[in-house]
């Protein structure tokens, strides 16, 4: 990593995106409640999860086609993301919490996600020319975090009314936003455009064409498949074994391990190559979702590992599918083929919150869980030809 950055740059980074993605998950931390005081059905927790996913798709797109943190100080477009965020979070309190409101609500909060996730990754990008890979599963490592914070605020303030935590998580993610803006200035690195950005037909293409690039993206589509629908699952998972705040602080350990494994994933990435590292960490997730039957009710001591593996290889292969992805594409279409296969990958997000939600209130768990696995055993064939690659 380059010298002369100031110190302070990438914890600054990596805290601010924690606290603004604690609003991604924020609503599943208090669905029990809230549904038992709006009398939401049961499948409203898939619904408003989904609804997130399709305002980030929704707003990666727009901020994508109008170059919005190309014309404006990216830090700034953090800023008011976060604001804004953090607004809709405290109006799930103040308005009426019927669901026709809340998927409205939620999926304007995806549409500010898409000005906090990739709009920090580009702020860093600003910074690290060199070292980035390290800098970016910092950051991966921080919205992971930040996806767990809204479970283990639910159980450290067990007594809490649900507001109270919606509440508190509002203010997180407001307080990120100015530590952004105030500790981070634009980069000497940063790419400025003045004008709007096309996403070329070109990238759709090459995705397909492109042999290396392919491998990346079907290995990526696998991990999607699998990730959101655990965590949306998660708390079921947990419930089997655990009540009350013991159930909430397990939750919040199974996703927050992941933080650890995306940045531990990060140093092995530069021994042993992103492929290896990544294909090994979601052919282990595979795996455990595929032996759940038999552990879902294990002792204590098999189900605890089993857990917390499961976590940490889900979303520890996250930053470097990213940036399987980001080498392997063109250098001319990086930005567009980036841009596509996020929003592809959250597309298939949408469809397995979706579907699994729904399985999940009609079969058992242990008839459910199996087939998280098709994702990720589909993305490691598909990640052949980048295993087999030299280095």
């Amino acid at each position: 990593m380059q010298t002369g950055i100031p110190r302070r740059i990438l914890p600054a980074v990596a805290v601010s995106q924690f606290a603004g993605t604690s609003l991604w998950f924020a609503i599943n931390a208090v669905m029990p409640e809230l549904q038992r005081s709006a009398a939401l059905p049961e499948a409203a927790t898939g619904w408003l999860t989904a609804a997130v996913q399709l305002g980030f798709i929704a707003g990666t797109l727009v901020f994508a086609l109008l170059a919005v943190a190309d014309r404006f100080s990216p830090r700034l477009v953090f800023l008011v993301c976060s604001l804004a965020g953090a607004a809709l979070a405290a109006m799930t309190v103040l308005l009426p919490p019927t669901l026709p409101t809340l998927i409205v609500l939620r999926v304007a909060t995806g549409v500010c996600l898409a000005g906090i996730y990739p709009v920090g990754m580009k702020i860093a990008a600003g910074w690290y020319a060199q070292g980035l890979g390290w800098a970016l599963g910092v950051l991966v490592g921080a919205l992971v975090l930040g996806t767990a914070m809204p479970f283990g605020l639910r159980a450290w303030g067990a007594n809490w009314d649900w507001r109270t935590v919606m509440m508190v998580v509002a203010c997180v993610a407001a307080a990120g936003g100015v530590l952004m803006a105030l500790a981070v200035p634009d980069g000497p690195h940063l790419v400025r455009r003045t004008h709007a950005s096309a996403l070329s037909p070109r990238a759709l293409a090459v995705i397909w064409t492109d042999r290396p690039l392919r491998a990346s993206v079907l290995g990526y589509f696998g991990h999607m498949w699998e990730l959101y629908a655990f965590f949306v699952l998660l708390p079921a998972i947990v419930g089997l074994r655990w009540q009350g705040s013991a159930a909430w602080w397990w939750v919040f350990a199974a996703i927050a391990v992941g933080g650890i494994s995306c940045v531990g994933g990060g140093l092995l990435a530069r021994r042993f190559g992103g492929a290896r590292v990544g294909g090994a960490q979601v052919a282990c997730s595979a795996a455990c979702g595929l032996i759940a039957p038999w552990l879902l009710d294990a002792p204590l001591w098999l189900w605890a590992p089993w857990l917390l593996v499961w976590g940490a290889t889900v979303s520890g292969d996250s930053p470097q599918f990213s940036a399987l992805t980001a080498t392997n594409a063109p250098r001319a279409l990086v930005g567009s083929v980036l841009t596509l296969v996020n929003s592809i990958g959250f597309a298939i997000s949408v469809a397995t919150i979706t579907l699994f939600s729904a399985l999940a209130t009609a079969w058992p768990l242990a008839q459910v869980l199996p087939w998280l696995a098709v994702g990720p055993v589909l993305g490691v064939w598909c990640l052949r030809p980048l295993l087999r690659a030299p280095g």
